[in-house]
């Protein structure tokens, strides 16, 4: 029995290694798609970083495999300097660059749907937003109804089970301003009140009452897909606006050490029940990763896709491309923040991991 537990976390932590790989390889392959259907020269295209493993020329590019699997990139002509190749990046016409810089960051959504459908799939319901039933002495039940479906909790739009959760683990207080849908009335209450648990020494809102649940045939499927992804899209910038307004703390951000502890509790927590549900978590925790990379790519900050994607819609609006120069210092400048950024954050989490 520990021999087979052994067995299936190594399998587990290989698929979890080839599926973050899978998600480079999107990212870089929407970029190598659209630099080549641009006429875009790439010199080369790599999965993995440091030494080459495994490497073969087709046509003009080099594609190789490299020793360590975390990350990967797509290495296009003229891409940060000049080139007299009619065929680099920077002679392309500006509309061209700007789909080549946002397509990864686009393919990471749409890799996040793909696996997000997965995750769903084996669900024979899906939960709801509509209230069902409530708990004896519900504290909620004084202000809400059955049938009650939930529009927004504190202002934060709900339109999946995965709102609602985010809504009520943002929450500062167990009582919420609460909007809901009435026989197609809108109506608001406020300072609803849930009870709480208290949960490594922090008060965790609860629901006092059930939804209802929606059979999963294929059109609640994909409906719920979609929802689903989008869900995680909206959290995602809801937790960086709410990095930048202060309301979570850096102990509340995770880099590449604390995802990786979250990505084997939620793989052991799964293992417990059966290899399958492992498999599922680690799928889930996969999705967010990729949908994260994608947002976060698009942030309009120097050395992510975002910021240069302002630099090319300066470029556009001044019909004039900005001194490569300068916007190489500006993009150095800002991958010296974001590597420091990191190192933090990492050190962060091996504190909170050892203590």
């Amino acid at each position: 029995m520990i021999k087979i537990d052994i067995l299936n976390t190594v399998l587990l932590i290989i698929i979890g290694i080839l599926l973050f790989e899978l998600i480079v390889f999107v990212h870089e392959g929407g970029h190598f798609i659209t630099a080549k259907l641009s006429g875009v020269k790439v010199n080369e295209f790599a999965l993995g970083m440091g030494p080459k493993l495994i490497k073969f020329k087709k046509g003009e590019t080099l594609y190789s495999l490299r020793l360590f699997p975390i990350g990967g990139f797509c290495a296009m002509e003229g891409e940060d300097a000049d080139s007299d190749d009619e065929r680099a990046f920077g002679n392309k016409a500006v509309w061209k660059r700007m789909i080549i810089v946002v397509a990864g960051a686009f393919m990471n959504i749409v890799l996040g749907l793909i696996l997000m459908m997965i995750t769903l799939a084996p669900n024979q319901f899906f939960a709801s937003t509509t209230i069902a039933e409530f708990a004896e002495n519900a504290t909620s039940s004084q202000q809400l109804m059955k049938d009650d479906q939930i529009q927004s909790i504190n202002g934060y739009g709900i339109n999946t089970s995965t709102d609602l959760s985010f809504a009520l683990a943002t929450a500062k207080s167990n009582t919420l301003d609460v909007t809901v849908n009435r026989n197609g009335e809108i109506k608001h209450f406020d300072n609803v009140k849930l009870p709480t648990i208290e949960k490594d020494n922090k008060e965790i809102l609860q629901l006092d009452f059930k939804v209802y649940a929606i059979e999963n045939n294929f059109g609640n499927l994909l409906s719920q897909t979609f929802l689903s992804t989008v869900s995680t899209v909206k959290m995602v910038w809801a937790s960086l606006i709410g990095l930048v307004t202060g309301q979570f703390g850096l102990n509340e951000v995770s880099g590449p050490v604390g995802m990786t502890s979250a990505i084997s509790q939620a793989a052991g927590e799964g293992l417990k029940r059966s290899f399958g549900d492992g498999l599922l978590n680690l799928v889930y925790i996969m999705t967010i990763i990729t949908i994260n990379l994608g947002v976060v790519n698009l942030l309009p900050l120097p050395a992510l896709d975002g910021g240069r994607f302002i630099f090319l819609l300066i470029e556009a609006i001044r019909r004039k491309p900005i001194n490569p120069e300068y916007e190489g210092y500006v993009h150095a400048a800002g991958m010296i923040l974001l590597l420091v950024f990191m190192v933090i954050i990492s050190i962060k989490d091996v504190f909170q991991l050892i203590l």
